[in-house]
């Protein structure tokens, strides 16, 4: 249903382009009928939204809202993993790291990143980036959007569970300020090993969950097409998790999801990390690391 809206409204906004004076009226008509059922949406309607193939990704943001990026590869100890994008970069002249899953725009890239799903290596590469940033002082900004670390065999072998757990136990204690941004879909151990963080920020219409629906209602029902009651039950909307005092703001998104206004977009998310490092910069180590104790122990 959320497809086939967005579409409908795509070809309705390119007529409006060049429609008559009486063919607007009724296109500016249906504009507003097809609008109104984008409101109000179910959890499972978002969790399509934060899916969709146009969503802005990782790179979107690091190529938008960041200046002079150098990107790191490799955990120096097995292999590099693209479905972990990291390095350096500037932010309005503040230098910072930047961090975040990578998916692809098409099957291709998708393939080459493993649609977003990190192995040990990716978490190992992350880690190594972020040790680098407290070393030198830079604030860490992570992008999530994945719908979990790779559960294959091999990623088991390598040490997946290890990874992502020393992710958890080192970021609790990293003494340069940490911001999250859930962009898309947060699922499981595979978004928090880069989400322990001073300030989590979840765009509207996106996901965090401890499991992805459809994992959800395999579990429970032994059914995955109860995608939609899964979704109701884990309260993994922005709007659940800031109620819940999960995360500490919500970034708008236009109507219809992020992809509609991405200019807008890109704007709402420079203002949100520029307010977020306003208020972390000046805390010392020792206040960063036990407000982030004291944080996490409240959740």
């Amino acid at each position: 249903m959320i497809r086939e809206t967005l579409s409908e409204l795509e070809r309705v906004e390119k007529r409006l382009t060049t429609a008559g004076e009486e063919e607007r009226a009724h296109l500016l008509f249906e504009q507003a009928a097809l609008m109104h059922r984008l409101e109000n949406l179910t959890a499972e309607q978002k969790v399509l939204l934060a899916r969709l193939p146009r969503r802005p990704k990782t790179m979107t943001y690091i190529n938008a809202l960041f200046t002079d990026f150098f990107e790191q590869r490799g955990d120096r100890q097995c292999r590099e993993d693209r479905s972990i994008v990291g390095g350096i970069a500037m932010f309005h002249g503040q230098p910072v790291t930047v961090i975040g899953h990578r998916k692809g725009a098409t099957i291709e890239e998708n393939m080459a990143c493993n649609f977003g799903m990190p192995g040990p290596e990716g978490y190992r590469k992350a880690m190594r980036i972020m040790h680098q940033a407290e070393k030198f002082g830079r604030p860490i900004i992570t992008f999530i959007d994945t719908p979990g670390a790779y559960p294959g065999m091999e990623a088991e072998e390598r040490g997946q569970g290890e990874a992502i757990a020393r992710n958890l136990a080192e970021m609790s204690c990293l003494r340069v300020p940490v911001i999250s941004i859930i962009t898309g879909e947060g699922s499981s151990g595979g978004a928090l090993a880069i989400g322990v963080a001073d300030r989590i920020l979840m765009l509207e219409n996106a996901y965090y969950s401890v499991v992805t629906p459809e994992g959800c209602a395999s579990i429970l029902w032994k059914d995955a097409k109860k995608r939609g009651e899964a979704c109701a039950a884990l309260g993994l909307t922005a709007q659940d998790l800031y109620r819940l005092g999960i995360i500490d703001g919500i970034i708008s998104e236009a109507v219809g999801g992020a992809q509609r206004d991405l200019p807008g977009l890109l704007d709402a998310v420079d203002s949100a990390i520029r307010d977020a490092l306003a208020e972390l910069m000046p805390l010392s180590g020792e206040e960063l690391v036990q407000r982030r104790y004291e944080k996490y122990r409240g959740i």
